[in-house]
């Protein structure tokens, strides 16, 4: 809101800056408003005490408008769109200048085609089989980072299949895994710095497990126990860190982006040397808040990552119902945002594309969407049977020919950085550390009723406390129906 308001400040101001500005002769005599289409009229005297415009960005006037740019535009391009034609007209009147750049004119009626004649490429650098691919350029991988990734998208796993047991068995009440996804989970966070700002959709657990999240928290959320940091309130796999900057998942699809461009504006004003990053399904950009959200990034140039798991499913609606454009990505040129598709299973060429991702949006104060082309391989959630809508040999498929972990553990071990001797300690020590963990989260207590209505207001309300007391009232006539485990 403060940055919506803040656009409409400036744009008043300017127009209010326009009407003091003073009448020009005209060459058919009279006076010629500053505002006509491609006036040459000089810009206003600067106002007393006004900051210079910023170094990172240049404003040119064109007429009634003005034309921003990106700081990493080339200056041949910019010199071209500094000369001012007369009267708003180029090249014999075939050009306009219009807001937000020249256009020009043709005899021809032309009406552009629904999709390009062929689909946008998708980045990749390891084949199937774990090798590079030859001439694929990446980001260089440390022999510590690289083993760092592989433990957590094994951890990622392990994690995933206990804890949806543990709903199967009735311990926990919900739960979704990243079964397929774990490239995406992985990669992406060890491409991002501490202080980015994550605000995720609810699978990418992976990034608050990379940031340094415990097993151990990851337990005490999904039970609801006393040191939830939720206090019980939100459903399973709903995780949040301040901490860490990762915003608590919100159920309500898409609502996290127009949030992250709001979060994304602010490091900007701040000069942080930060960005925002968030993620959403294919699903998620069938909803508003994606149109609104990248239009909101492009206009006010915030630094923002917007990473889309495209894996051909929201639910059980596939991608051919929910829009007929090439995936994602094209729809960045729509609201002038740069893009790349990447394989989502291939855990370097994630890594590589968010990190140049990244370095773009701070260094240029540009938006990037990022489509990850990837395959849900788990149900759903556990509300969900996929194989009633998709054929059982699809998924089994994207689970072993193109499964992200063994994919990556091929290239690692290729570089002599990994043994099967490590491999099944890793496994072993991580399953036990999570029953460990899970055990411990369920003796913890729950936390007590009074936790429902806190930590909003800093004085409660009348209304509130009514509710409250009704309540309890409740509860002591009709104690069978309530938990036994949560205080009173």
């Amino acid at each position: 809101m403060a940055a919506l308001w803040l656009a409409r400040a400036s744009s008043q101001l300017a127009r209010r800056a326009a009407r003091r500005l003073p009448p020009l002769p005209s060459r058919h005599g009279g006076e010629l408003s500053p505002w006509l289409l491609g006036s040459s009229a000089a810009a206003p005297p600067p106002v007393l005490g006004s900051a210079p415009l910023p170094p990172l960005e240049r404003i040119v006037r064109r007429g009634f408008c003005s034309v921003r740019r990106f700081a990493g535009e080339s200056s041949a391009a910019a010199a071209a769109a500094d000369e001012e034609p007369e009267n708003g007209f180029a090249g014999g009147d075939q050009t306009i200048v219009f807001p937000g750049g020249k256009v020009s004119f043709v005899a021809e009626m032309n009406f552009l085609p629904e999709s390009h004649g062929e689909r946008i490429s998708c980045y990749r650098v390891l084949d199937d089989d774990g090798r590079t691919i030859s001439g694929s350029r990446f980001r260089e991988v440390s022999k510590e980072v690289a083993l760092k990734m592989y433990r957590e998208m094994v951890t990622l796993q392990i994690m995933d299949n206990i804890f949806y047991e543990a709903q199967r068995q009735g311990r926990i009440s919900f739960y979704l895994t990243s079964n397929g996804e774990e490239a995406i989970n992985i990669a992406s966070a060890a491409a991002l710095s501490i202080d980015d700002i994550v605000l995720p959709q609810y699978r990418e657990p992976g990034v608050l497990l990379w940031r340094g999240f415990t097993l151990q928290e990851f337990a005490n959320q999904c039970f609801g126990n006393s040191m939830d940091y939720g206090k019980g309130r939100q459903m399973p796999v709903h995780y949040g860190s301040n901490r860490l900057n990762y915003f608590t998942v919100s159920s309500p699809i898409a609502t996290q982006l127009p949030h992250a461009v709001g979060a994304a504006y602010s490091l900007k004003m701040d000069k942080k040397d930060a960005c925002a990053i968030t993620y959403f399904g294919d699903g998620g950009s069938s909803e508003g808040d994606f149109h609104a959200a990248l239009n909101f990034a492009a206009v006010m140039e915030a630094p923002v990552v917007f990473f889309c798991r495209n894996n051909g499913w929201a639910i059980s609606t596939p991608s051919t119902e929910q829009f007929r454009s090439d995936g994602l990505v094209i729809r960045g040129q729509a609201y002038g945002i740069r893009g790349i598709r990447v394989d989502g299973n291939d855990a370097l060429a994630v890594y590589s594309a968010v990190h140049a991702a990244r370095e773009m949006a701070i260094a240029e104060g540009r938006p990037i969407l990022v489509e990850a082309l990837t395959y849900r391989v788990g149900h759903h959630s556990t509300s969900d049977d996929s194989t009633k809508y998709r054929p059982v040999d699809e998924i089994e498929h994207w689970r072993t020919a193109r499964d992200p972990i063994s994919r990556y553990r091929k290239w690692v071990q290729g570089n002599d950085w990994w043994s099967d001797a490590e491999e099944s300690e890793l496994r072993n020590r991580v399953r036990k550390e999570l029953l460990q963990a899970i055990q411990v989260a369920e003796r913890m207590p729950k936390p007590p009723i009074a936790e429902l209505f806190t930590d909003v207001y800093d004085q409660i309300p009348s209304n509130l406390r009514e509710q409250e007391r009704l309540l309890r009232e409740t509860i002591m006539k009709h104690p069978a129906d309530y938990p036994t485990d949560v205080p009173v």
